[in-house]
Formats: structure tokens, sequence, C-alpha cells
């Protein structure tokens, strides 16, 4: 499989967090408009594209999330700067130093970044602790609040990170901002043109909700509009390969395959689903972690619970630097991600189905 890296850039690089999601959606429609039958859009704005395999298959949800971390305008001060709220989970010391970009309802952009007090005011005892995040802002060079005004920044407005997309000194690994979770879109894209190429035996909607990042809060009612036999989440997850990390805090490795959650904290992965996923990848040679991530969760967390309860499993593309400007993927974990749940959704059909919702 050749990557798309135009279209991961495109991906990685539009702004986009939660509650604020548009620029992804559109992008997303426009890169899968020649293979959905159409699409279906939930009232908070996840957006999936359905393709019919067999209208008497299983309904099938392939689920990334379109949002970002990211921050939102809360206050302008008298001299232009800019106060804000976190969208999403920050740790305060990669946020310091930090461009970022600053988008208007109309559309513009405007850069910044981010600032405090310099340790050169700062005692002892501050220089030794984390700095709160309440007391970082965001520099636009501005001079005035009336100037930041008339730019037609206010209150509300959408704060995302600022950094391009680049492939690290000609490897597999690959640096950018919004992994978490562009690439999981970049999986259901590809995916949906597969599935539609070769054919399946399912009623499939592959496509992202929104909120992720603020309480699986998008997943709810997209699951509750397409009523799936079976959901799968494409996210990412926490890496363990960087020194002083140790197994217990990650157990994955960036290109040892994706990561088949088992365990996080807000599932625990369906038994029938996981070991599908996992014969299937064993049976096709795909390389694949089991991974257990207590201090997060997928938007499975919310699918399988919806209606009447629905096997869910989420997996995953692991990442470095998880919420943060400069994340890492390897771009065979990604490839190997499409061609599990490709081999995933060729497999599945009204027998298989019953078979996992029966093995409990």
């Amino acid at each position: 499989m050749e990557i798309n890296e135009q279209l991961l850039k495109q991906l990685t690089e539009v702004n986009g967090i939660a509650g604020n999601e548009g620029r992804v959606r559109q992008l997303f429609k426009d890169s899968v408009a020649d293979v959905a039958e159409e699409f279906v859009q939930d009232g908070l704005g996840g957006i999936f594209a359905k393709h019919t395999g067999s209208a008497e298959g299983p309904r099938v949800m392939l689920a990334a999330h379109m949002d970002e971390v990211g921050f939102m305008v809360s206050q302008i001060t008298e001299k232009g700067f800019i106060h804000f709220v976190t969208i999403g989970g920050w740790w305060s010391q990669v946020v310091l130093a930090q461009q970022v970009t600053i988008t208007t309802r109309d559309g513009k952009e405007y850069r910044g970044v981010t600032g405090s007090k310099p340790p050169h005011v700062l005692t002892a005892e501050a220089r030794n602790k984390p700095i709160d995040i309440k007391d970082v802002f965001i520099d636009l060079g501005a001079s005035s609040k009336e100037e930041v005004e008339s730019w037609g920044i206010r209150p509300g407005d959408m704060i995302t990170p600022y950094i391009e997309y680049t492939r690290l000194n000609d490897t597999p690994f690959l640096l950018s901002k919004a992994w978490d979770n562009r690439i999981g879109v970049a999986v259901a894209i590809e995916v949906l043109k597969e599935a539609v190429a070769k054919g399946h035996e399912t009623i499939l909607f592959s496509g992202a909700n929104v909120q992720e990042e603020v309480g699986l809060r998008g997943a709810k009612g997209a699951t509750h509009m397409i009523q799936p036999d079976i959901t799968v989440a494409l996210d990412t997850g926490t890496a363990g390969d960087t020194p002083g990390m140790t197994a217990k805090e990650a157990d994955s490795e960036l290109g040892k395959g994706p990561q088949v959650i088992v365990y996080d904290a807000s599932m625990i992965g369906h038994k029938g689903l996981r070991e599908f996923v996992v014969d299937i990848a064993e049976a096709n040679n795909i390389p694949f972690q089991y991974t257990f991530i207590p201090g997060g969760g997928t938007d499975a967390g919310s699918q399988h619970q919806a209606l009447n309860g629905i096997p869910s499993i989420a997996i995953t593309v692991p990442v470095r630097y998880l919420h943060s400007h400069t994340s890492v993927i390897h771009e065979d974990d990604f490839k190997n991600t499409v061609k599990l749940v490709n081999a995933i959704v060729q497999k599945l059909n009204n027998e298989t189905v019953k078979e996992i919702h029966d093995n409990v």
C-alpha cells in the first residue's frame, strides 16, 4: 500500500477542535465523494459515508473522530493578549513557547505564540514547579484589545497548534499536529475506498464523530443515528518506546502494528469482537499489539453503551507525544491498520456478526 501523503498533510494541517470541526468534515466529504452512496450527519456534526454491499447485511460503523486538542479564546486583555481555555487534555509544560493559530468566525487565521513569565523573574521555588496553564497567554503582536477585535477575534474562537507535516529525515516516522485523530480519519477514508472496490456484505458507514476529546460526546448521537450491529472506533493510542517510559505506563511500540485495545478507562473491548479481530490479524499475518490504556478512552466507550448495547472495539495507531504540537507516527502502523480493518470488513456478514454477538 502506497500512502497518500498529500491527504495526510491536508488532514493534519486543517484546523478543527471539538465543537468546530467544519473544515475537517468538508475535507472528509471531498475525499470520499466519488465512492459514497450518501452522507449521513448527526445533529452535532458527525459525518459518515454510507455504502451498501448487501442490503440485507449487518450495519457496520467505522468511526474515527475529527476533533483535535486545542484551545478557545476566553478573554482579550486591554493590551491585546489572549487568555484561553483548553479544549481536550493538555499538560501545561508542552503548551509553553509554541506557535498557535486563531481562526475567526469568518475563517481568517492569525498566528500567535504562547508565553508566560520568563525564568529570570521566577523564584527558585517557582522554577521547580510546572506552570499552571491558566498563567499561559497568547501573544499576537497586537498592541491593544481594540486592535485584536478589529481583526474579528472574539471569545469562543478556535485556537489550534501550528506545525507543518513532515517526514522525519527520510525515515518512516511522520511528524505533525493532530495525528489524534486525523490518522483515524485517513483510515476511515482508505477502508471505505477499498470496500467499495472489492465489494462487501455489509451496510457500511465509515466516517468520524465530533467532540471526542471532551468526553466522547459526539459518538453518542452518531451511534443512535446509525444504529449499527457492530462498531469499530478508529483512533490513536499511546506509544511506550521513548526514553523513561515503562511498560506499565504504555505497552506499544511504533512500527509494531496497530493496537487492539483490550481495556481502557472507557470500556472493556467486547470479547467476541476482540477474538474475531485477533483471529483475522493472525490469519492474514498482520502485525498488531494488545494494548491496555487505563488512563484514556475512545469513542467505543460511548458506542458500546448505546441502544441495547453494541459489540464494540477500538483499533488504534500508536503515537508518540500525544496531545502536543509535535506528535509522531510510523507509516507502517497506518498501513497495517488499514490492512486489518479492510480484512475485518471483508469478513463481516450476517453469520459472523451473529457469532460475535453470541460470544460474550
